[in-house]
């Protein structure tokens, strides 16, 4: 089935999100979609699933023109879509997840779960794509419920299958297995539409690229193209993806972990006998898959979680238990992953959250009252620095895009003198040309003798940013390597293998680590 989309043109009141954009998928190819954070990649495809309707132009399936009203209504005319946000029950099994909503019944209206079960075997089988059918979703690795999600819907006739970040969650094994099965799909005959940020595996996968930027398509690329030159496209200017750092000095121990042991409300152990030290003047990673406890051990660094066993030291005082207020004071900065949740107040103004932390300083404060003047001069001086896109500091910072909110948060956090910095996903939602800058500002801190926990899921990110890494698995540290060590070998400790004794022992940070060099 071939796909066109012809000059697609959506707007929200003044902003126009889409702008008379062409989009030719055709049958059996896998069509990788590339744009910053608010380039409209997300506002197109909820065009093309019935989400949205757009304002102008037209969406035709094998040169027909339909119209979607519903993601009904598309997944009838043979298109799917795997959010990045999986859309499981964790409590049903995967066979009745994937026939939900398209229940096979007999007599009296109940379901039919033997036939249920010999279409989820058949369909799997037939795709290549191994899915346990009994099993319950919450019960199954991160990669196999994403197996789960292109089964379903596959299992509903989709001939164009829109996969949004896909391995957003998936360890490097995972995505390689991932990539495999796209490429089978495309050989016969199904049509993928490919949204990711990471260029590396655009190269890898993608028999063409579109590049949007700012609503507009302003190219189509090849997979021999370099990472330079797609990230050029996306910004519109030439980017530096090498991060470029000297030698680390480490000095004194600035954090240390001994032994911690976190649980939740139910006993679930979620970190379990974890210690690490941090020393001024170096980068620490903590690599993993999501979920396996890096929230928690961020939360309990900075006083946001409480520890049931262990000790947590700053410059050699006990800080267990103490609150994120206090350590604040003590000069820690904290970037959350969920910068919604616990990095802004939304109908606060952007200058406002700026000085969340800092609204009581002298500099800030006149009395019991905010400085406004000064508060409005901070804004203005951070808005350029960072390159906060917006319309007006006053605005509230509920409406700025998801990577201009991540920005306000490194800017309040990274404007202050900081003996630890604590950065959980610091470019999640953030684009390529901002994600330079970000690093940068990573590296200065480690430069000015901060020290620095870099907690990421991108592991090109941690490669060329970190002087050492630790991975977590299951709550537990699988192993500590260099910035040397391969995405193989990080992937197994991330999978809960460990590597032969000379991968553990891999290299050391160079002068300018490449996170591009195993996609030349």
């Amino acid at each position: 089935m071939e796909l066109e989309l012809r000059g697609i043109t959506k707007r929200f009141g003044a902003l126009v999100a889409n702008d008379a954009i062409d989009l030719v998928v055709r049958e059996g190819e896998i069509h990788a979609l590339l744009g910053e954070n608010g380039a409209g990649k997300s506002t197109l495809m909820n065009v093309l699933y019935g989400l949205h309707a757009p304002d102008e132009g037209e969406i035709l399936v094998d040169g027909r023109p339909v119209t979607f009203s519903s993601p009904g209504d598309a997944m009838d005319a043979g298109i799917g879509m795997v959010h990045q946000h999986f859309m499981l029950v964790p409590t049903f099994t995967a066979t009745e997840n994937i026939v939900l909503g398209s229940e096979l019944v007999r007599g009296g209206g109940l379901l039919d779960r033997r036939r249920a079960r010999q279409r989820v075997v058949e369909t799997s089988e037939r795709f290549g794509l191994a899915v346990p059918p009994d099993a319950l979703v919450a019960d199954l690795a991160v990669g196999v419920q994403q197996r789960v999600e292109i089964v379903k819907a596959l299992l509903r006739q989709a001939q164009v299958l829109v996969l949004d970040e896909p391995t957003a969650v998936l360890t490097p094994a995972e995505t390689d297995d991932l990539m495999r099965v796209m490429r089978e799909l495309a050989d016969a005959g199904t049509s993928i539409v490919f949204i990711t940020h990471k260029l590396r595996e655009v190269r890898a996968v993608a028999d063409r690229i579109t590049v949007i930027r700012r609503g507009r398509v302003v190219g189509e690329a090849s997979p021999s193209s370099s990472s330079e030159e797609l990230a050029a496209l996306m910004v519109g200017r030439d980017v530096r993806l090498t991060v470029h750092k000297a030698p680390a000095t480490p000095g004194d121990v600035v954090l240390d972990v001994e032994g911690i042991r976190v649980t939740d409300g139910a006993g679930t152990v979620l970190l379990d006998d974890v210690s690490l030290t941090v020393r001024a003047g170096e980068v620490l990673a903590v690599a993993g898959v999501d979920g396996n406890g890096q929230t928690e051990l961020t939360r309990a660094v900075v006083g946001l979680q409480a520890v049931d066993a262990g000790r947590l030291s700053l410059s050699g005082e006990d800080v267990t238990g103490e609150g994120v207020a206090g350590l604040l004071a003590r000069g820690v900065g904290y970037v959350p992953e969920d910068r919604l949740h616990d990095g802004l107040v939304g109908s606060f103004s952007i200058a406002e959250n700026l000085v969340l932390d800092l609204s009581s300083s002298p500099e800030f404060s006149s009395g019991p009252a905010l400085d406004r003047a000064a508060v409005a001069r901070n804004a203005e001086a951070r808005v350029a620095e960072f390159d906060i896109r917006t319309s007006s500091p006053q605005a509230a910072v509920s409406t700025l895009s998801g990577g201009n909110q991540q920005k306000v948060v490194l800017a309040r956090e990274m404007s202050r003198p900081l003996k630890l910095l604590v950065v959980a996903q610091p470019t999640r939602g953030v684009d390529v040309g901002s994600q330079e800058f970000v690093h940068q500002r990573i590296v200065a801190e480690r430069d000015r003798g901060a020290a620095v926990v870099l907690v990421s899921t991108e592991l090109d990110e941690v490669r060329a940013l970190a002087d050492r890494i630790v991975v977590l698995y299951r709550g537990r540290i699988a192993g500590e390597v260099g910035p040397g060590a391969t995405q193989e070998e990080l992937g197994l400790l991330m999978a809960g293998a460990r590597p032969s004794g000379a991968a553990a022992a891999s290299a050391t940070a160079s002068t300018a680590t490449d996170p591009e060099r195993d996609s030349a």
